[in-house]
């Protein structure tokens, strides 16, 4: 398991558990479709990858929970394939 989500830290940078989930899996979804990741984090696991870009305040849930890069003008997924929208699954 990782250890950063065993801390309350995590949880409350993001705004809950539940925000803290949907972010994960959103961007998950991003990564395994070919988004570039946005940290220097070397390992297999692209879910620790993720983890650490929240840690390192790259990516957030916009308030229509959506995930949004850090610094982001305007929505594009820098470098990476749009957004997915999995409102409607």
């Amino acid at each position: 398991m990782i250890d950063a989500l065993k801390e309350e830290d995590i949880v409350n940078k993001v705004g809950g558990r539940f925000k803290l989930t949907t972010l994960i899996q959103k961007r998950l979804a991003a990564v395994n479709a070919g988004a570039r990741t946005l940290v220097d984090f070397k390992s297999d696991n692209q879910m620790e990858v993720v983890v650490q870009e929240i840690l390192q305040d790259k990516i957030y849930l916009d308030p229509s929970r959506r995930v949004k890069i850090t610094g982001e003008a305007d929505g594009a997924a820098a470098g990476g394939p749009p957004e997915l929208d999995l409102t409607n699954l």
